[in-house]
């Protein structure tokens, strides 16, 4: 009897465990880069890996597609409108949904990646604007006005988000005045907490979750600070101050972009700050409510290409110097160097693929002294306008964005 009630008890667990709600989002599980294939080319041909399908009509923009089991969603701005676009895996399309205007100044286009969660989908505007859609046909069930309901503060390039998602909870970052941080009932849209925070302009940052076992901190930036804040209460916990720029000298342009994400592992957060104060790794205490800085690297200075961490290593692109870099991760020291121009990198079986700003993708192969190798390249030759969408792979397929146009290269090592 003792044996068949443990039975019982175990697989009730089991099934609790099992039906964890997976979340599609921005750079893949925790927002770190890294993606869990296996089977991946280590070299590809000389014209580069296969290409499965390409997709046109997706608008202008900058977003990456969101992969889920089934479908892919992905943002574009079509005569200035911002449109969702859900397309099946074989690139063809299944609905579009429009979302009202889209950021049409300076780098007109949409700039972020949709959050899928369950039947729902988060996806946001480069005018601030939140909206909660049905994944089967776009059907809007709620949204939020970055104007109207948080007087929300324009950066100088557009709102730049990727809602970040907390059981029932999805954040966002207005970068106002009182509502600088906010916390919303990601089923109803309904307020739950906002916080002033340092009352800055947002910094175009998509937001970051740290899970310890006695809370959650929803990290973010505003223009001069990096922030944790308690995801259940919205209490600011800490701050890490950007002190790059002089106060009588910030302005909108200056100093103020900070579009990583950090990356928390083992008691440590990792961030780049091109823009602030470049690579830095911090300690965190932990109950969560305190911070430690044990190194910078100047050196190691990334706009919004992201970092990746593989053991030992922090990867990521340079941009006072147009490399692509590593550093050893215990010492915050270069271990190296190469001239691959500005870029964004991801991580995927054991290989680093990077997509410079010059259009050109590499793969890339390292060691665990964080010793890089180029091993093969190609040029992405579809698409218009700036190549800063980062590489998705999912399913032994690589997914890359250029302006208007979704291209899929199947990268799967055949048997």
């Amino acid at each position: 009897m003792k044996n068949l009630y443990l039975l019982f008890i175990g697989l009730i667990a089991f099934s609790c465990g099992s039906n964890k709600t997976e979340i599609y989002q921005w750079r893949g599980e925790d927002r770190k880069g890294i993606f869990n294939e296996s089977n991946l080319l280590k070299e590809w041909p000389e014209e580069g890996p296969a290409e499965l399908w390409y997709v046109e009509g997706i608008g202008d923009g900058f977003g990456t597609p969101t992969i889920t089991d089934n479908e892919i969603f992905i943002t574009g701005a079509i005569d200035s409108t911002a449109t969702l676009f859900c397309i099946y895996l074989n690139g063809q399309k299944k609905w579009e949904v429009s979302l009202g205007k889209e950021w049409v100044s300076s780098y007109p286009g949409s700039r972020s990646q949709p959050t899928v969660v369950g039947d729902l989908i988060y996806v946001g505007s480069g005018m601030g604007n939140l909206f909660c859609l049905k994944r089967s046909n776009g059907e809007l069930v709620w949204e939020k006005r970055f104007v109207e309901d948080f007087n929300g503060i324009y950066p100088r390039f557009g709102h730049s988000e990727a809602p970040v998602i907390d059981g029932d909870k999805v954040f966002w970052t207005p970068g106002g005045k009182e509502y600088n941080v906010v916390g919303l009932n990601r089923f109803s849209g309904e307020l739950l907490w906002s916080n002033a925070g340092h009352s800055e302009r947002s910094a175009y940052n998509p937001g970051t979750l740290i899970k310890l076992p006695t809370r959650h901190i929803f990290v973010t930036f505003s223009a001069y600070n990096m922030m944790g804040f308690d995801a259940e209460t919205g209490e600011l916990l800490w701050t890490h101050a950007q002190d790059n720029v002089p106060i009588d000298k910030r302005q909108p342009g200056m100093g103020d972009t900070h579009s990583n994400c950090v990356i928390y592992d083992s008691g440590y957060i990792y961030y780049a700050a091109g823009d602030g104060n470049c690579g830095v790794k911090l300690q965190l205490s932990e109950d969560g409510t305190a911070i430690q800085e044990v190194w910078r690297n100047t050196g190691f200075d990334s706009y919004m290409g992201g970092i990746v961490k593989i053991d030992d290593h922090l990867y990521g692109s340079a941009t006072s110097k147009k490399f692509f870099r590593s550093i050893d991760a215990i010492s915050g020291e270069l271990s190296d160097s190469l001239k691959l121009g500005w870029g964004a990198v991801i991580a995927a079986d054991d290989m680093l693929y990077y997509y410079g700003q010059n259009g050109t993708l590499s793969l890339v192969a390292f060691d665990n002294a964080g010793k890089m190798k180029p091993v093969s390249d190609f040029k992405i030759s579809r698409g218009t306008k700036e190549h800063f969408s980062h590489p998705i792979i999912k399913n032994g397929i690589l997914y890359q964005r250029h302006g208007e146009v979704l291209m899929a290269f199947d990268i799967k090592e055949k048997a």
